[in-house]
């Protein structure tokens, strides 16, 4: 029930920073299911891309939408490389040891919030 409830939390903190900030799955779900549930870094990233595929982001993309904030072909043009991407990454990080995708993982974390207080 505890692993429920935690799940439940990591849904509703990601969501919220997804819709809030752009943010959620890998900064905020990888994470605490690695520390909070005892996933490894490869199960916890595999579950997060998963979770992915489902329409999790649809009221939030709705909102965007309405208020003139969303660029499909920007968005489409991503996305399908993201797909391709995500494949190349996943059997890159699925070859390493998960002690160092969880650092490469900490490094790009740290220099991405260096940059977004520090940069301009």
């Amino acid at each position: 029930m505890n692993a429920i409830l935690i799940l439940l939390a990591i849904g509703l903190a990601a969501g919220m920073l997804s819709g809030l900030v752009g943010v959620g799955g890998g900064i905020i779900i990888v994470p605490v299911l690695v520390f909070f549930l005892g996933y490894t870094q490869h199960h916890a990233q595999g579950t997060t891309l998963f979770l992915f595929m489902l329409p999790v982001g649809v009221l939030g993309v709705y909102n965007y939408y309405k208020a003139g904030n969303v660029d499909f072909k920007a968005a489409l043009i991503i996305g399908c490389t993201f797909l391709v991407g995500s494949y190349i990454g996943s059997k890159a990080a699925l070859a390493l040891d998960q002690n160092t995708v969880k650092k490469l993982f900490g490094i790009l974390i740290f220099i991405v919030s260096l940059r977004m207080i520090f940069g301009k």
